[in-house]
């Protein structure tokens, strides 16, 4: 395994990718790309900013891996032919880590770095997005985005509006950042090896995470079925990518009181960007 090594592949998967969210982020804004090309560019705010706030949650894993001697590899970027152009990226690491302290330092860093990188997006972009008021239920073809707390608490900051009586109409940057939350609430799900799986072993210990993760699977199961059924989906994949967690290499050294306090700040982001309906309409 390559362990920090920029090779053929990283820099392949990090072009496609901009190239993909460049043509998503070109299409929001109504361009045909394969009949105007040259207007590609129009999907650079949402592209460059996306590619930021993926970039910036990994390299957070990466510099906390090296730190703690952790082997690890530079982020995959995997390209999509989606919505936003991208299933996102991942570091390739290899087990075990050193002590609770690292797999804290390592599973925290990434969310709360893109977390920050997030609010910055949301905030510029909101101050250019047009808000109208909202007019009762929209079509049901219509395609929206529900929000989280903090996504509600930005509209009301930046703009002064409640989202529930205004229609904003998110511009490219913005739902960067909207995506952005949205990635941070499904990396901190507290199961298995997921980033929210690191900080709750490193915070509750070995048995307490693995009574959470399988508590969380089941749970996920309620907001799938009265919200958005992807939270189902997301249940059922949980079980296929596995409930446990390495152990660490020096169970007997404890978490100091910083790195409980970033493991409960972690637990908050996820409460504050986690969306009961992400998606509506679509």
């Amino acid at each position: 395994m390559p362990e920090g090594r920029l090779t053929p592949l990283h820099v392949f998967l990090f072009i496609a990718t901009c190239f993909s969210t460049l043509v998503a982020g070109a299409m929001m804004q109504g361009v045909a790309p394969w009949k105007t090309p040259g207007l590609l560019v129009k999907g650079i705010p949402f592209s460059v900013s996306l590619m930021t706030i993926l970039l910036t949650h990994e390299m957070g894993h990466y510099f906390m891996s090296r730190r703690h001697g952790t082997p690890a590899s530079l982020p995959y970027f995997i390209p999509a032919p989606s919505l936003i152009g991208t299933f996102g990226a991942v570091i390739r690491m290899r087990p075990p880590i050193i002590h609770s302290r690292a797999l804290m330092d390592i599973g925290a860093a990434g969310p709360l770095a893109g977390f920050a990188v997030s609010v910055a997006a949301a905030i510029i972009g909101l101050r250019y997005s047009p808000v109208s008021l909202s007019f009762g239920t929209p079509p049901s073809d219509a395609f929206s985005l529900g929000d989280s707390l903090m996504f509600k608490l930005l509209t009301w900051l930046v703009l002064g509006v409640d989202p529930a009586t205004h229609d904003v109409m998110l511009h490219p940057i913005a739902f960067a950042g909207w995506i952005g939350f949205f990635v941070t609430t499904l990396n901190l799900l507290p199961v298995g090896q997921l980033d929210g799986g690191h900080i709750c072993y490193a915070l509750f210990g070995p048995e307490r995470h693995e009574k959470i993760s399988k508590i969380m699977i089941p749970v996920l199961l309620v907001p799938g079925y009265f919200f958005w059924p992807g939270w189902a989906v997301w249940g059922v994949l949980l079980i296929f990518l596995g409930r446990r967690h390495p152990p660490v290499e020096l169970p007997w050294v404890m978490l100091d009181p910083m790195r409980r306090n970033v493991g409960w700040a972690s637990l908050a982001v996820f409460a504050l960007t986690f969306t009961p309906t992400p998606f509506s309409g679509f």
